[in-house]
């Protein structure tokens, strides 16, 4: 059982490593590109990658999370699913959502989107779209973490632990 929490724990650590890195390549890639265009190329499709890897392993740490033991508190396993949940939802609407409107105003404008003007309706609404997608990702990237969390914090071990008095009761030696 240990052993299939551990395999879930690196799976959320890879796609949260990921998201991270994600962050790193879309900024390095608009200072590093000469054309931000291309810059918006490559983040769109490594942005894909990431929202549909966060589908698969959200979906499939939701399945794995009815392989628990009955020790576990049920209400963290079901707080977990929620998270994950979370996670699957935000990759599915910043890639089918999001990243839709985005390429069809894209469309719409014809030319690249820095070369629109600034007070165009077209622009505005990519301007918005744009910050709702880095939300939804950021909201993703705490759902997985706070899973995280709750994963690496469950008991496995049904044995008490030593205390240092031994079996010494306080409340039995000392009535008041």
């Amino acid at each position: 059982m240990k052993f299939v929490s551990d395999i879930r724990l690196l799976l959320i650590g890879l796609w949260l490593g990921a998201a991270v890195f994600f962050i790193a390549v879309a900024q390095s890639a608009f200072s590093v590109l000469p054309q931000r265009e291309l810059a918006g190329a490559v983040v769109n499709r490594t942005l894909a990658v990431l929202n549909y890897s966060g589908l698969a392993i959200g979906v499939l740490l939701i399945l794995t999370s009815w392989i628990v033991r009955k020790e576990v508190s049920r209400f963290w396993i079901w707080i977990e699913r929620f998270l994950l949940l979370v996670l699957v939802a935000a990759c599915a609407v910043g890639q089918f959502v999001i990243g839709l409107w985005l390429a069809m105003i894209k469309a719409q404008i014809g030319k690249p989107i820095d070369e629109a003007a600034a007070d165009d309706p077209l622009r505005i609404q990519f301007d918005n779209l744009h910050e709702w997608s880095v939300w939804i990702l950021f909201a993703g990237m705490i759902a997985a973490l706070l899973a995280f969390f709750i994963v690496t914090n469950r008991k496995f071990d049904k044995a008490k632990p030593a205390s240092p008095l031994g079996d010494f009761d306080f409340q039995k030696e000392f009535k008041i």
